[in-house]
């Protein structure tokens, strides 16, 4: 994978890739903490650079849900959304909400060319309910 991207393999970018993959919507945080356990020591600069380079060239994908951190996540390139829940922030993908993506059709699109749609869907979790 990160060299059909024209990254060099290494053991910070395995491991980070590896723990995105393992932890969806994992918090930079708590892929850090992850990192660390698999590598030992890891700068939290290292692990934030490795981030960016897997965003910026497309093999995860960084999320920020209303009153969230930034999240990343592994499932790119199908336009899916998210559900996330207010009270304990849990967040679950969902599939397109209509047709193929963009999955929206704008009201007026003031001649952009569509090619993305992000709706995150927030509410309560089935746990959230039951305490509720």
């Amino acid at each position: 994978m990160l060299r059909g991207v024209d990254l060099r393999v290494t053991r910070p970018r395995v491991a980070v890739l590896g723990v995105v993959h393992e932890h969806p919507h994992a918090d930079t945080h708590s892929i850090v903490d992850l990192t660390r356990r698999q590598l030992g020591e890891v700068s939290q600069q290292a692990v934030y650079d490795v981030l960016g380079a897997l965003s910026n060239t497309g093999l995860i994908r960084r999320i920020q849900p209303p009153g969230s951190v930034a999240r990343y996540e592994s499932r790119v390139g199908d336009n899916h959304h998210h559900l996330v829940c207010r009270s304990c922030g849990a967040i679950e993908d969902v599939d397109c909400a209509v047709g193929a993506a963009p999955c929206l059709t704008a009201h007026d699109d003031h001649g952009f060319t569509i090619d993305e749609a992000e709706v995150v869907y927030l509410g309560l979790c089935p746990s959230c309910q039951s305490i509720s």
